[in-house]
Formats: C-alpha cells, structure tokens, sequence
C-alpha cells in the first residue's frame, strides 16, 4: 500500500536578509536530508518594499509575498511565523501570531528589552496550552561539535564543573568608517555586540553545562560613537561614504561587552563578545573545565571539539581534537561521509529538524521563550552593572508584572 502523504506545515517568514536567506536554506535543506513527520511548505515572505521582497520570493523558493506581517499573521494558509526582523518587531509580530494560533520562530535575542520577552513568554505559555508552540532561534545549539559537547557534560565525562571561558570574536566593525547600519541604533537592536552575538555565548554556556547564569560584572564599551550614515553596504558591513560633506550618525550601542558571572551550581565564568577584534570573522568559543576533563571548542573550527581527560592514564594526556563527522554524532548521520565537514548553514537545517519533531508530537519545542527570556535577564543585568560602575548584578528571575497580567488574563480567558 502506498504511505500517506506527510501533513504539510506551511511556513509565512517575516524578513528576507541575512537571517531570512538561513532560515529559507533550512526550511527547503531540512526535509531532504532528515524524513521529518511534517512538510515545511514554503508559503509567503513579508517585507515592506515590495519589489526587495519580491525579488527575495523567487530566490529564496517562496510561493508569495506581503509587504505587511499582520496580513502574513492573519492568513488561513499559514501554520507558522518565522521572524527574522530587528529586534523592536519580535514582541508585536510573535505575541500576534500566537494568539491567532501560529506556532513561532523567532530569533534571537527575543526582545529588546526584559519587559517585552516577559509578554512574549507569557503569551507563548498561554499558548502552549492549547497546542501553540514558540521557539527561539538560538541556532548554535545545533552545531554538532556543540551538541556532542552538551552530551559529554551531560554523561559526566567533565566530573563536576568549575569553570566557563566563552568568547564571541569578530571583526566587521573595527573600521571606524564602516556605515550606520540598524545593528547599531539601540531603538532597532536593543544592544550591540552583547545582544548580537553575547546572546549566542550566554545560551550556549548554558545549554552545554545545564546550568544558569546567576550574577555578573560587566564592563561594556563604545570604540566608534559616530559613523557615516550612507555608503556601500556588503554583508553586515560595508565602506562609509566619508568627507566633510557626507552625513554622520550616532552610534547608540555597545562595540564590546566584557562580564564575568556565577552559575546557580557553583562554576565561575568569563565572557566577552566583541564586533572588533581585527582578524576574528566568527571566532565563537566555549571552553568548559571540570574536575575531571576539560572541552573547547572554536566555531572557526566547528567540526572540532576539543577533550581533555585527566582519567587517562596512558601516559598520553593532552587535549584530543575530536573530528565530529562520524555517524553516531549529533544530526551527522543524515548528511555527507565520515569526514566531510558541515558549515554555518547547517546549524539551522537542525534547527528546522528539531522543531518540526516538536510541533509533530505536540511537545515544547527548545529553545522555548522562557529559555530565552532567562537569556535576556542576563542581559539586562550585564547592562544594569556595567551603568552601575561594574557593581556584582544579580539576574532578576523574578516575572515581571506586564507577563503576570498577560497569564491572568490568559487563564481568565480559558
């Protein structure tokens, strides 16, 4: 007898940039390379120039377009928003949908401030009760080397841990001439490199170790306050058009963001993330040393990990650069033979894998948006103590009165 055909599990995107291309790649990559219970159907990107957005359906392999998202939310042929906008659209856009009964990707960090991912936690909860899931996109999770990382610390192979390094390292700012682009208005991203990419090394420090972070100390800085606001924009950055005559712009976030931290089950942590570190492209690092063996790993060598085992007593001691590309790793089995590397996309074609088993057997997909939250209290406290002269900055878990109000009303509703 021939098998039914998978349900279908028809995708509307909002945004069609940097994130819009990985997420269109692993919406079409995800099932045919992994047999997923559900069929993601590529089926409309919004965007607000119409002619930009247009041009992105046809290369991207979507089937429509919309230059506005509330159209997108409100459509009956759509089962999942996927948002891939600044920062200053997550809440409106995710808090929409899931009360009009889409399931939600959004990226990361979640919100641009505490209160907002507060309602959109809220509001996921809320949803998650009648069969409505929402997850955040912290995408590195699913790095294989990262995910046979969380593995080994989870079997116990690190003993008990004591320490956390972890470092996000790039370059594209370090001219000081590169243009203003809407990364570095605080109105649009919330932060600078802390919320950009400091987001990924907090998630991951956490993901790997199972543990939270419970105070920091943080110092954050500015190297360029003023840029050019015009210019040749390529990949993040770009060339400034520069000269007496040519408009300049204030620069209202963070270049750099530098904290140490406590995790609730005793380790000590140091983390930095930084926009211009001249010579580091993607530089994404998590070291984690325990009582027992040590593991480092380096996204500019994501098919690596590092392990160090001071139970071994060959004689041979010294870190072991583990090639994760067998079939018994995390998610490898499904691509290329042994020894044949995956790259940056494919951490997002596991993303997609992951959630759509999630939505299939109706369970809470992870990241979820309390994970994420959590996440953005860790940012916020890093802020609050580097404004406050790198006072120690406990992260607040208590709920803000925004969410408690938003699961009253949602309880008083059901």
């Amino acid at each position: 007898m021939p098998q039914a055909e998978t349900a279908p599990l028809r995708i509307g995107m909002v945004g069609y940039a940097f994130m819009g291309a990985a997420h269109s790649h692993a919406w079409r990559s995800a099932p045919r390379f992994f047999d997923l219970p559900l069929r993601p159907e590529l089926t409309a990107v919004a965007g607000r120039n119409a002619s930009a957005v247009e041009a992105a359906t046809g290369q991207m392999g979507w089937s429509s377009t919309e230059t506005d998202w509330k159209a997108l939310v409100e459509r009956e042929d759509i089962d999942l928003i996927d948002i891939c906008s600044p920062g200053n659209t997550h809440a409106e856009i995710a808090i929409a949908a899931l009360r009009a009964g889409k399931h939600v990707l959004c990226e990361k960090p979640l919100a641009n401030s505490v209160e907002e991912a507060e309602e959109m936690a809220a509001a996921a909860s809320e949803a998650a009760r009648r069969g409505v899931f929402a997850m955040c996109g912290y995408s590195y999770r699913r790095t294989p080397a990262l995910a046979l990382a969380k593995r080994m610390v989870d079997d116990g192979r690190l003993g008990k841990i004591r320490q956390v390094r972890a470092q996000y390292l790039q370059d594209w700012l370090s001219d000081e001439n590169a243009p203003l682009t809407w990364r570095l208005d605080r109105t649009l991203s919330g932060s600078g490199a802390l919320g950009d990419i400091g987001a990924h090394i907090i998630d991951a420090a956490q993901f790997v170790t199972g543990q939270q972070i419970t105070g920091v100390s943080a110092l954050l800085e500015t190297f360029t306050s003023r840029r050019p606001v015009g210019g040749d924009f390529v990949g993040l950055g770009g060339h400034g058009s520069t000269g007496e005559d040519q408009p300049m712009g204030d620069v209202t976030v963070d270049d750099a963001a530098i904290f140490t931290a406590r995790f609730d089950g005793g380790p000590i942590g140091v983390f930095e993330a930084t926009r211009a570190a001249l010579g580091r492209k993607n530089a994404m690092r998590l070291e984690v040393n325990g009582s027992l063996g040590s593991l480092s790993f380096d996204f500019e060598d994501m098919n690596f990990l590092q392990f160090y085992d001071s139970t071994d007593r060959s004689g041979e001691q010294g870190f072991h650069r583990i090639m994760v590309t067998e079939p018994e790793h995390p998610y490898v089995g499904n691509w290329w033979p042994t020894g044949h590397g995956l790259g940056y996309e494919h951490g997002f074609t596991h993303q997609v894998v992951d959630l759509v088993t999630s939505l299939a057997a109706g369970t809470q997909p992870t990241p979820s948006f309390a994970d994420a939250l959590q996440v953005q209290r860790v940012l916020a406290a890093v802020e609050d103590s580097a404004a406050d002269e790198s006072r120690w900055t406990a992260v607040d878990a208590q709920p803000h009165p925004a969410a408690a109000a938003l699961t009253t009303t949602a309880e008083e509703i059901r």
